[in-house]
């Protein structure tokens, strides 16, 4: 990812709201590498939906810089998993920030979580 002019903020450096912006796109990515893309299709009757987000800043991030974020799946329950991420500077293991995800299984129509398909499961496993 490319960090953006318009990412930072009066300080001076990148506003930290921006960080979870790019957890954000690597979970997006991390699910189409899965095949999921339920979002797209407007017949999809359920799907993540994030509950519990943290961050850690770990340092400051300036225009302009390149970054890698890595995205795994730490663990795996009933109707929900977590995300575990890591920003850091592109071809270095110099660390940004990391933090976690906690998403769950939801049926949109009931608006109540639900367990996770198997297909899922297995992709979450194998990543």
């Amino acid at each position: 990812m490319t960090v953006r002019w318009g990412d930072m903020d009066a300080m001076g450096h990148v506003n930290n709201i921006m960080l979870f912006q790019y957890m954000e796109s690597a979970r997006v990515g991390f699910f189409e590498t899965m095949g999921w893309k339920g979002w797209k299709e407007t017949s999809a009757r359920q799907g993540p939906v994030v509950v519990s987000q943290t961050l850690n800043y770990r340092k400051q991030l300036l225009y302009p810089a390149e970054l890698e974020v890595g995205l795994r799946c730490t663990e795996i329950r009933g109707r929900s998993f977590v995300l575990q991420c890591g920003i850091f500077w592109k071809d270095s293991d110099d660390l940004a920030g990391d933090g976690a995800t906690v998403l769950v299984w939801l049926d949109y129509g009931s608006g109540k979580a639900v367990d996770l398909p198997l297909d899922i499961r297995r992709a979450l496993t194998e990543k």
